[in-house]
């Protein structure tokens, strides 16, 4: 397994000495690869570009459904391994239209009968023109298709350590539940809320996203806001910040509004993720960004508590070391990001205690309940010993009051050349880093206890 102790939480072990941290610790700022938030390049070895710990791709519906009770999921196997070898997670969306594609509608459906528009999409600038082929979604055939893909997509993969987040994905142009311009090819309320009904049923452990958050009487979306997904934004710093002009009041901020309270404190429950506009990858990293839609980056993301983004633009190429140092600071806003305020550790003939404050400094909590180890280490950083805890990183606000852990050892369990005890939050990935906790002290020799991450 792959280790990256989080917090040296003991004084020297050799010697029976009671070890107090008595000054606070000063905050650094935490790896810029820190697992499930920051930047998410496309599918592939992007590492020597810019630092990440997810990558994202799409799906098409027609490649993993082959009958109304038949799947292949080789094509999302591959993604999933091929990310996984990396020491990533995914973040994977299934789509059944998208343009210049014909292969997202399963082809039973389609030979069954299923009635499909072709008309041509003028509205993807920066992008050409494509065709887009569109399913009558209200056809009752492919709603039945949609319910059985996600019960079995959920029973196969929900709490797959190899997935990061799910966007709901299949309805709409690339999976984005709008049909722009063409909104009257859209699914109706019904179906999308049985797709909505179909996972939350079916995914529990892995967060899923959906794109537009809605409240009551929308006039093209049923109600969201009270469901167990969060929300991504895909138009981010273009259209995310509440400009109080009607005609931009599709945009994110003023969408979550619309939604009511439920929506507006999504982010403590659920996460926000999405995409950085494509007019601004890059360049919105610049210090002058010269696009004159672009909004402002580390506002918007205070305002949607964003844990990550899909990001093309540092990724696609080596970028300047301006836009490395910009993005590489963005990211360190993003999501979560955990400060080690304070240690102390009392260490006894017979009993070793050790007491650790943490808070958090981002904008958004950590969603996964992973478990958190304490274990013994020799002056090689080598695990002698490992314990296992209670303690929860979950459900830790920004400026929530710190939380405190406490372990109590009987001294005779620790061995007897440990030096250390670290604290780790144990990924489930087998390849993938944990979240680091970040603190930054180094006390007196006689208390040994510098930051290790």
């Amino acid at each position: 397994m792959l280790l990256r102790p989080l917090l040296i939480l003991l004084a020297s072990l050799l010697t029976m000495v009671s070890c107090v941290a008595d000054e606070p610790l000063e905050y650094v700022p935490a790896a810029v690869d820190n697992p499930l938030k920051g930047l998410v390049p496309y599918s592939g070895d992007k590492r020597e570009n810019f630092p990440h710990s997810m990558e994202f791709n799409y799906l098409p519906l027609g490649q993993l459904m082959t009958g109304m009770d038949e799947f292949n999921w080789q094509p999302l196997e591959k993604l999933l391994d091929d990310v996984a070898s990396r020491g990533h997670q995914t973040v994977f969306r299934v789509w059944m239209v998208y343009p210049g594609h014909v292969d997202g509608i399963p082809a039973f459906l389609i030979k069954d009968g299923l009635k499909v528009t072709t008309w041509l999409n003028e509205n993807t600038a920066p992008f050409p023109s494509e065709k887009v082929h569109t399913p009558d979604y209200n056809d009752p055939r492919l709603r039945k298709a949609l319910k059985a893909f996600i019960a079995a997509m959920g029973k196969k993969y929900d709490g797959d350590p190899r997935i990061g987040f799910v966007t709901a994905g299949l309805l709409g142009t690339r999976g984005e539940w709008h049909q722009y311009p063409r909104q009257d090819l859209f699914a109706s309320r019904e179906t999308q809320a049985e797709v909505l009904d179909a996972f939350s049923a079916a995914f529990h452990v892995t967060p899923v996203l959906l794109r537009y958050p809605t409240g009551d009487d929308h006039w093209l979306y049923t109600k969201n806001a009270d469901r167990p997904f969060g929300f991504h934004d895909d138009s981010f710093a273009w259209a995310t910040l509440d400009t109080g002009r009607k005609d931009d009041d599709w945009f994110f901020m003023p969408s979550l509004k619309a939604a009511g309270q439920e929506a507006m404190s999504k982010w403590k429950t659920h996460p926000i993720g999405g995409e950085i506009r494509p007019e601004l990858w890059g360049q919105i990293f610049d210090h002058k960004v010269a696009h004159k839609q672009a909004q402002d980056f580390d506002k918007s993301v205070r305002e949607t508590h964003i844990s990550w983004l899909m990001d093309t633009g540092m990724m696609e190429k080596k970028q300047s070391a301006t836009r490395v140092k910009n993005a590489s600071r963005a990211v360190q806003r993003m999501g979560y990001e955990f400060h080690v305020t304070q240690t102390t550790v009392v260490r006894e003939a017979n009993q070793t205690r050790a007491t650790i404050q943490l808070r958090n400094t981002g904008v958004a909590p950590f969603y996964y309940d992973w478990k958190i180890v304490v274990a013994a280490l020799d002056t090689n950083d080598t695990e002698l010993k490992q314990w296992p805890t209670d303690w929860r990183i979950t459900g830790l606000l920004p400026d929530d009051s710190v939380r405190s852990w406490q372990l109590s050892l009987e001294s005779s369990q620790i061995p007897n050349n440990a030096e250390y005890l670290a604290l780790r939050i144990v990924n489930p990935l087998a390849t993938g880093l944990p979240p680091s906790l970040r603190q930054h002290s180094r006390p007196p020799a006689t208390q040994r206890m510098a930051p290790h991450c």
